[in-house]
This record gives structure tokens, C-alpha cells and sequence, in this order.
């Protein structure tokens, strides 16, 4: 087994302690597995959407079967605790600004079996490509082909990302960041997948929209929580 096959296999190791309730807080709970929202520098609202996650988890819960503890964690990028989470889900809508610190250790964890979900809610591309070339100077971000296992786990989405919101009427793109061919960074752009899964009321967007974007990031989870089965 090879360096990069090992630090997999300690994360898997990782995983299977957070499902067997390794924490004080999951021990006293009964859930498996937490996700987190990255905690970001440089002024962006890395907090925008803030129903988005607790209704992912109850759907993915609900049709996954799932053991996920409804709420969500905050984890700063530089953190080791981010080390505790198979999914850290980024978003906003301004700047992002990672440390060489923070990028070091983001790499860390997405090289040791992590994922990262980066959700442009509008205007953080510029931001988000520049800094997770700080992350990965040797990657580009890669559009996934439709046929992906991303879009294929529970449920299938054959024509890609779903349209949530038009923002500039460009059609919406999935795009990866992988290592050794392995999916590491999931990269939905001009889709707002975190605002279709806010509440009804927030957005006043169609239920079949919403459900749809569901879905996806059920899917999400799905291909994070299974990728290395």
C-alpha cells in the first residue's frame, strides 16, 4: 500500500471511531457522524444559509438512513478539529482568504480522506479558485462528467447539477478537484444548492426545486460517507 493509500486508511479508521460514538458529545447523543461548515477568513459570509444544513441532514437522515446529529458544527479551515468530519460544507458569497496555515492543513485533510463540499451561493468563484490553488498549486478544477457516481448514488441526476436560482442564466456546473483519481473537493457553481435547501419560506423556491436540490446534496453525502468501500 502505498503513502497516499495509507493516510486513506487512517481516515477510514477515523470514520469508523465517529461511528462508533468515539466522542463524549456522540456517545451521550447516539449519532454516528457530524458534518461542519468551514469557518472561513477574508470577510465572506461563511455563514449565509443558515437552514441549509440542518434540512440537508434531515433529509439525508430520513432517505439515507443516516445517523447524522442534526445540528451542524462550525469548523475553522485552520483547525485540527476538522480532522473529526468525513464532510465540511463551504459557502457564501465574497472573499475568501486561506492562511498558508489554513491551506496546509485543509490539504492535510482532504489528502487523508476528507471532502469538501464549496457551494458558490454568488459572486465566490474569483475567490474560491484562487485560494484553493494555495490548497493545491498542481490541480485544476475539472468539470465532472454527468456520468459520475457524485450524480448517481440514491438518486440519479443524468443532465448534472439541478438550477436552483438563475443569478447570471448560466447553466449549472459541477466541478472536482481529484487526487490520484480519487473525488476529493466538490466544486457546485451557478446551481445555489445551499439556498434550495433553506427553508420553504426563505426563498419561496417551487417544492419540486427544492426536493431536487435535496437530493443532490444527498447524494453529496452518500458518495462522501462510501467512497472508500
Amino acid at each position: 500500500m502505498n503513502h497516499s493509500g495509507i493516510k486513506r486508511l487512517l481516515f477510514s479508521l477515523i470514520i469508523v471511531c465517529l461511528s462508533s460514538a468515539e466522542t463524549f458529545s456522540q456517545r451521550a447523543s447516539g449519532y454516528s457522524f457530524e458534518i461542519a461548515r468551514l469557518k472561513y477568513g477574508g470577510g465572506g459570509d461563511w455563514y449565509a444559509n443558515k437552514t441549509s444544513l440542518p434540512n440537508l441532514i434531515e433529509f439525508a437522515n430520513e432517505n439515507l438512513k443516516l445517523n447524522l446529529n442534526p445540528e451542524e458544527a462550525v469548523v475553522e479551515t485552520g483547525s485540527l478539529e476538522i480532522f473529526q468530519y468525513p464532510f465540511v460544507h463551504m459557502t457564501g458569497h465574497g472573499n475568501v482568504v486561506f492562511s498558508q496555515e489554513d491551506a496546509l492543513n485543509l490539504r492535510k485533510y482532504l489528502l487523508s480522506g476528507g471532502f469538501l463540499h464549496i457551494d458558490d451561493n454568488y459572486g465566490m468563484d474569483k475567490f474560491v479558485r484562487r485560494e484553493m490553488k494555495k490548497v493545491f498549486p498542481e490541480l485544476d478544477f475539472t468539470e465532472l462528467p454527468f456520468a459520475h457516481p457524485v450524480y448517481h448514488q440514491k438518486f440519479n441526476f443524468d443532465k448534472g447539477l439541478p438550477k436552483v436560482h438563475q443569478h447570471d442564466g448560466k447553466p449549472s456546473q459541477g466541478f472536482g478537484l481529484i487526487w490520484e483519481g480519487k473525488l476529493i473537493c466538490f466544486y457546485s457553481y451557478e446551481c445555489d444548492l445551499g439556498n434550495g435547501w433553506e427553508d420553504q419560506a426563505v426563498y419561496n423556491d417551487p417544492e419540486p426545486i427544492r426536493r431536487q436540490a435535496l437530493q443532490m446534496g444527498a447524494n453529496l453525502l452518500s458518495f462522501a460517507l462510501t467512497r472508500f468501500n
